[in-house]
Parts: structure tokens; sequence; C-alpha cells
């Protein structure tokens, strides 16, 4: 099965159980857009329905990517302007993500930063190029991650990485995110796809009634959907300041100096 979405293609092999979502807006480095969001939404359920169509046993896994070389530059600032504080999708693909019924592997080159960090730290395993860029910068534009990147890094290392990740905003190669745990294995060019396309055939060979059981298992107990809603809670604050605007400004102008008042 092969679907296109307007900013999004799907592809599912029935006899494996694999599936594939795939961001595509390299113009913008696959920048989160509305209708990206609504589409990785969209191509999940129809993964998802496949389940329903087919005799095979239906999706096992789900590969999420970036189209030409990117995984997820963060948020689209020029939608900025056009956003409420406060309103949001009625449902998040990040919670989408985190609830879904089959394992999500992240396969990560290129930009993963902002908004795309933390879709990448929504799904259960992350594979990364050695060269790939991961990060939190959303501190330049007067903001924090608003769906969890701080709570993502303060649960897989510690809170003292996450103070220096989002305060900073710096970008940290795919090695140092594995040796900071928030990657499951990070390769190079010559083997990077074949440990993702072999980690997802190896888990889509297992029984599927017993991957859910590890997934359900693996996320009880952990605190981190409350605290993504104080970032929520935050996040939109933040929005309504001055020196969120003067971030944005900077942002769009690289000859602009911000002069942040904490107003």
């Amino acid at each position: 099965m092969r679907a296109k979405l307007e900013t999004v293609d799907v592809t599912f092999d029935e006899d494996s159980g694999i599936g594939q979502v795939t961001m595509n807006r390299p113009d913008s480095l696959n920048a989160l857009s509305y209708q990206l969001r609504n589409d990785i939404i969209e191509g999940l359920e129809l993964l998802y329905s496949q389940n329903e169509e087919t005799s095979a046993p239906g999706v096992r896994v789900v590969i999420l990517q970036g189209a030409e070389g990117n995984f997820c530059a963060g948020a689209d600032i020029n939608e900025f302007d056009e956003r409420e504080p406060g309103k949001e999708l009625d449902r998040e693909h990040y919670d989408v993500i985190m609830e879904y019924p089959v394992p999500i592997i992240a396969k990560i080159q290129g930009y993963c930063l902002g908004g795309g960090f933390e879709t990448a730290m929504s799904c259960d395993l992350r594979i990364a190029h050695e060269d790939s860029r991961l990060g939190v910068p959303e501190v330049n534009l007067g903001m924090i991650p608003g769906s969890g990147g701080i709570q993502f890094i303060s649960e897989y290392m510690n809170s003292a990485v996450a103070k220096e990740m989002a305060m900073t905003g710096k970008h940290i190669t795919g090695r140092e995110a594995c040796e900071y745990n928030l990657v499951n294995d990070v390769h190079g060019d010559e083997t990077f796809g074949d440990a993702v396309q072999e980690l997802t055939e190896t888990i889509a060979s297992k029984p599927p009634l017993a991957i859910q059981a590890v997934k359900e298992s693996a996320d009880l107990g952990s605190a981190i959907v409350e605290r993504r809603k104080h970032d929520r809670l935050q996040s939109n604050y933040l929005k309504t300041t001055d020196d969120h605007k003067e971030g944005v400004r900077a942002f769009a102008n690289n000859d602009y100096q911000p002069s942040f008042k904490g107003k």
C-alpha cells in the first residue's frame, strides 16, 4: 500500500507488517506545520486501518522519518503569527505517537530540533545518524519546549543535562545523543539504513500481542504525561510575551540582534 497525503508519504508492506510514515516538506527541512501535524496523525491511522483490511497480521511496527536527509527542524516559524496562544490542535501528534498500539521507530538524520526532537522522543525507539543534530533551541525564541522536550531529556538522562540543553539551545550530534541515552543506537553512512531495517524487521517478527504488552508495561509509572501538561501551560504563557516576539523577529532576520527584557 502506498498513499500520498499533502505533507506525508505512507507505505505499508503487507508481508512484513512494516509501515513507513515520511514527513515530506523538504523545502522547510520538514518543519511542523499544522498540515504536517495532522497528516502524521492521518498517516498513522491509515496504517492501523490495514489491520481490518487484510488477512495478514496487519501493521506490526512503523518507521517515522523525514524526507531528503532531515528528520524535522521543529515548528514552522512562519505559522507563529497565525497561532493564538493557548489554542492547539484537537489532538497533538505527539500524544497519538505515544499512545499508538504498535511500536514506532524514529529514524533520525539531519536536523531534529524543537518540535522535531519532541516528535522523535515521543516514539518508542530511536536510531540516529552520527552526524544528525538534535536539540531544543526554543529559548532563542523566548519559549520552552512545550511538548515535553525538557521532560524527555530529564527522563532518559537527568535534569542537569535537560537544563543545559534547554537553557543554551545548543545542538548535539547523534553520537552525543546516544551517549546521553536519548537514542537507542547511532550509526554512520555505511550501517545507518541497515540498522534501522534490521531492528524494524526483528520487532515485526515477534508476537504482536506480546510487543504491545511490552510497550504498555514499559510506559507504566512514568509521570511524563503530567509533566508535559505543565510545560504546555508554560509554553502557552511565554507565547504572549514581548521576549517571544523579539526572538521570532531575530529568527526571521539574521542581521537583527535581539534584546530580551524579561517582559
